[in-house]
């Protein structure tokens, strides 16, 4: 009966950090060629430092950056994890400015940024 018990425990654990996790409708995002187009990288900077408006994936993407930024990407999925590595990677070389806009809009303090690009690099 303990194991019924315990193992009811642990499916209902799995189940709760499951929904801690952002959506993952965008997951399979191409963010390489996102990156390896800069009108579209400069697109989605633009969006995410409100400057121009948002298409629907980048809006995907914009509502959980803010909370992302400050928990080091806590609720990112792997994959979530890989396309913001990207980003900001692709950003640095290609639109150093953009990188310290996004960067300035969602840290402004510069508490957080060296540890979310950590916590989303690759080991």
């Amino acid at each position: 009966m303990k194991c019924i018990y315990v193992l009811s425990f642990l499916l209902a654990l799995a189940a709760v950090q499951a929904e801690d996790k952002y959506s993952t409708e965008n997951d399979n995002l191409d963010i390489d060629a996102v990156v390896a187009n800069v009108d579209t990288l400069t697109n989605f900077v633009a969006c995410f430092v409100d400057q121009e408006p948002c298409d629907a994936v980048a809006a995907d993407f914009k509502k959980d950056i803010q909370e992302a930024v400050t928990t080091r990407c806590a609720k990112c999925t792997d994959a979530q994890k890989h396309i913001f590595y990207k980003f900001i990677l692709g950003l640095k070389e290609e639109l150093p400015r953009g990188y310290e806009e996004f960067r300035r809009k969602y840290d402004p303090e510069n508490k957080h940024f060296s540890a979310l690009e950590n916590a989303v690099s690759p080991a």
